[in-house]
């Protein structure tokens, strides 16, 4: 093997090791923070007087696949859905007796980790 050939193939090995290098580097990196992050989203349904309303069926519904979850509330009204996921816009609304709160958004673009929301319900 001539010296030309040996530093053509040094070359090529060179290359190809940078180059899974760096497909490895970009295969491990760190996935994007908002992907892994998630937050808590809390609150109270209340009446007209600001009374909690117990046994209220409290509706979260996932815009990106519609996906439902749903809360039944205690004598103190309030309401949690734990680690959803930031980087999805989620509606809120709340039932009670034939009567409905309005909706809320949570959008994926507010940075809280905690979210209080209260939802009014006219029940009388």
């Amino acid at each position: 093997m001539n010296a030309s050939m040996s530093r053509s193939l040094i070359l090529a090995v060179t290359a190809v090791g940078v180059l899974v290098f760096a497909l490895g580097a970009v295969a491990n990196a760190a996935p994007d923070k908002k992907e892994k992050a998630s937050r808590l989203l809390f609150g109270k349904v209340l009446d007209h007087q600001d009374n909690p309303l117990a046994d209220a069926i409290v509706y979260l519904t996932d815009t990106r696949t519609r996906a439902v979850k749903t809360y039944i509330v205690g004598k103190d009204g309030t309401y949690r859905f734990p680690a959803l996921s930031t980087a999805i816009d989620y509606e809120v609304y709340a039932q009670y007796k034939g009567h409905k709160s309005d909706t809320k958004s949570l959008s994926q673009f507010d940075d809280r980790s905690q979210v209080y929301l209260d939802l009014r319900i006219d029940a009388r």
